[in-house]
């Protein structure tokens, strides 16, 4: 075990960490010797001595407060927070073949991603801000994507979630500084197959697009606009995101990074 980010001993939690980018970024900081909690909705199979799963509605104050309660009950403090929970329902604004249909963004679809992409990040980057103010110390990382920076056909809700989060990031870092608490983002471009593409999410989607379902997913192997010429592999966020933990980064904040292969707008 390399201790060369030491964070052997910190306290983290990891919102959504039982599946996708969240179960990448608590594997990486298991490996740095680090405790994690997992505070998700879905149970973790992960098993390992320094892992604890607490199952939280993130989008729920008391739940929330639930979850930093029994964190400094098991690990007495916390270090950080990775606020990557979150989900994406793909809809159109307005559907001309449709009109009310089925892939129709509608309000209850609008707060449930709001809920959870953004109110969830809200409600446990204040309640962690308080203890940092004790601790004299502490880093918030906010997972995005390259949706909020790029916008995304189909997903304007999600994407405007992300957007949301990288505003976060910029004014709590204002706010937060002078206390020696650290904030920023983390934006995934393209990435490997994490298991949460459901074909219900696939069909969504397509429709949205205008396309099969066979056709979207033909485009997930096209890389012709990455420059590194491949999707990227989820450790490879996970190792950004140990990294802003660490004292490495010491003096980075109130920026997101894009994790995505060189692949922007030009």
């Amino acid at each position: 075990m390399s201790d060369w980010l030491g964070l052997q001993g910190k306290v983290y939690i990891v919102t959504g960490g039982s599946s996708g980018i969240g179960k990448a970024i608590v594997d990486e900081l298991l490996a740095a010797g680090a405790q994690v909690i997992n505070a998700d909705i879905h149970s973790s199979v992960q098993l390992h001595p320094r892992l604890h799963f607490i199952e939280t509605d993130v989008s729920s104050k008391t739940a929330v407060e639930h979850l930093i309660a029994t964190t400094l009950k098991k690990a007495g403090t916390i270090d950080g927070i990775v606020n990557n929970a979150g989900i994406n329902l793909p809809r159109l604004l307005a559907d001309q073949k449709h009109p009310h249909g089925r892939y129709e963004l509608t309000e209850e679809i609008f707060d449930q991603l709001l809920a959870i992409n953004l109110k969830s990040v809200y409600l446990l980057s204040q309640a962690a801000a308080r203890i940092f103010y004790q601790t004299g110390t502490g880093v918030v990382i906010n997972i995005s994507s390259e949706a909020g920076l790029e916008g995304s056909e189909g997903q304007s809700i999600y994407a405007a979630t992300k957007a949301a989060i990288n505003s976060f990031t910029r004014s709590w870092a204002k706010e937060l500084g002078k206390f020696n608490i650290r904030v920023v983002g983390v934006a995934p471009g393209i990435m490997e197959e994490t298991g949460l593409r459901t074909l219900e999410y696939e069909e969504a989607l397509a429709y949205t697009r205008g396309i099969t379902v066979d056709a979207l997913r033909k485009n997930y192997s096209k890389v012709s606009t990455i420059p590194l010429g491949r999707s990227g592999r989820l450790e490879e966020v996970a190792n950004v995101v140990s990294f802003l933990l660490s004292d490495r980064a010491s003096y980075i904040s109130g920026v997101t990074m894009n994790v995505a292969g060189g692949k922007t707008r030009g």
